[in-house]
């Protein structure tokens, strides 16, 4: 067995013999992935190899919890996600398995780009305002990129969305009063014992459900 194999068992076993990790769900994992990748982001900017090895560690481990619990549920199993992920590597590398030939960075992006906007074109369309939306962020950049398109679009989001209070908020607003008042509410919601980065995607989420539904409501 590989290194690889051996881990995914010894998750397997975690799974179904310690309590902690029996009781987790993609979800509950969302916070660890995330301070997982940043302790590993750390490591790289200080160019600490030993550490580094071990924070890429982690973050496997996460990758691997997600696929097993995906196992479980009878959706997907890491094989499938190392064969997807390859699958997508080669086909949208043609310059080196296939013919062809690229010589610059730049080449090699706009190739990328351009299948990647293929492949979407041939895909189901998209079925919601919001999209394309940027990958899975942060709570918090998430929320402002919402907020983005709601604003540039003209998204209807009366009664979805305070704009007078937010107004009101940003008339005299720095950079250090809205760090300051960031700070305080994530010190207390800690204290109150529920998750800040969870409760804002939630709260995001409501909201571009609810001006999708304003969007059918009008059509």
């Amino acid at each position: 067995m590989s290194a690889i194999d051996d881990l995914r068992e010894t998750m397997v076993r975690l799974r179904t013999g310690c309590p902690w990790d029996r009781e987790q769900t993609h979800e509950s994992l969302t916070r660890c992935l995330i301070d997982e990748v940043s302790e590993l982001l750390d490591t790289i900017d200080r160019r600490d190899m030993p550490h580094m090895r071990e924070e890429l560690g982690d973050v496997l481990i996460q990758i691997i919890f997600h696929a097993l619990i995906a196992e479980e549920g009878g959706h997907f199993n890491l094989d499938d996600v190392a064969r997807e992920i390859n699958e997508k590597l080669v086909r949208r590398h043609p310059h080196v398995f296939g013919t062809g030939r690229l010589d610059t960075s730049d080449q090699v992006i706009t190739q990328w780009e351009a299948i990647k906007a293929q492949e979407k074109k041939n895909g189901p369309a998209p079925s919601t305002a919001f999209k394309p939306m940027p990958p899975r962020l942060p709570a918090l950049m998430f929320a402002e990129a919402v907020a983005k398109r709601i604003e540039k679009d003209q998204l209807p989001a009366a009664g979805v969305v305070d704009h007078a209070r937010i107004q009101s908020l940003g008339t005299e607003l720095t950079p250090e009063d809205a760090g300051r008042q960031l700070f305080e509410l994530a010190a207390a919601c800690r204290q109150r014992g529920f998750d800040p980065e969870m409760s804002l995607r939630l709260e995001t989420e409501r909201v571009m459900r609810d001006v999708e539904t304003k969007i059918k409501s009008r059509a």
